[in-house]
């Protein structure tokens, strides 16, 4: 009698689900997304981080324009800071449909600096919605959580790509990863950033990347890096891990430039 597909562990759910299961399950989130980059020719990404609560300025104005009269003054002050911080959204999307335009020209075989980000709403959003106006590739490497939505319609076909374990989302986040660009944000965002700067500090990172630190004034009332640096907690060279820019074009041409320097030569000039 032949053996039946149900009797093999590999197909058992309740197996893969159980702890004994666990690295299976590590490794399909490590293989099962490294054959999805191979299949797109996906050579390296540029990351975005930021919060996924910040809405996009058509939003924002949307909604203060349906809320009802009679709502109450923390409500509209709420509107307002909506409608403030949307230009953030707005700045993501420029910057990513900038830099996705520039890769697109480069005279690669394989897609090179594709723009990547958490897959959610907010600036993970803005980033793709960005590559995708631009006729590129957009990755969202999602997560499910509790409070949050997980993708977004600009993340391209094939690409969209969902995890289980926080480490292993991080992994591919900081993988391929050639350049990353930090937007204002809030828990995540924050862990994001100081893993990504211990990394690097540490040179478990060895490569050369590029961190964009977007709008000194709102990361500077969250990290006082400069009280750190005084109360010799960091170093001199750390500070020179990051570059802090309120503006698209700085951040794209200071993007552009320490990649052309780090990772491209020959038939691109």
């Amino acid at each position: 009698m032949a053996e039946k597909k149900k009797d093999r562990f590999y197909n058992d759910s309740k197996f893969i689900g159980s702890p004994d299961g666990r690295v299976l399950r590590i490794f399909a989130e490590y293989f099962g997304p490294l054959q999805r980059f191979r299949r797109n020719k996906i050579a390296d990404t540029i990351v975005f981080f930021g919060s996924a609560r910040i809405k996009s300025q058509k939003e924002a104005q949307t909604a203060i324009q349906n809320a009802k009269n009679n709502i109450s003054q923390e409500k509209k002050n709420q509107l307002k800071q909506d409608a403030k911080m949307s230009r953030y959204y707005e700045d993501a999307r420029k910057l990513a449909y900038k830099l996705t335009k520039w890769s697109m020209n480069l005279k690669e075989r394989r897609r090179r600096f594709i723009i990547t980000s958490g897959g959610g709403p907010g600036i993970m959003e803005a980033a793709n919605r960005g590559a995708a106006e631009a006729g590129g590739l957009a990755v969202g490497l999602n997560i499910t959580l509790p409070f949050e939505q997980s993708g977004n319609k600009w993340i391209s076909k094939d690409l969209s790509l969902y995890f289980h374990y926080f480490f292993m989302r991080k992994f591919w986040f900081l993988y391929l990863a050639k350049a990353l660009v930090i937007f204002p944000g809030g828990f995540g965002t924050l862990d994001e950033l100081m893993e990504l700067l211990t990394l690097i500090q540490t040179n478990k990172i060895r490569k050369k990347v590029p961190v964009v630190i977007y709008d000194k004034k709102f990361w500077n009332k969250v990290v006082n890096f400069d009280h750190m640096l005084k109360m010799g907690t960091i170093s001199k060279e750390d500070m020179d891990l990051f570059y802090f820019t309120d503006s698209i074009n700085d951040a794209y041409k200071y993007l552009t430039k320490e990649i052309v320097k780090a990772h491209l030569q020959g038939k691109n000039f």
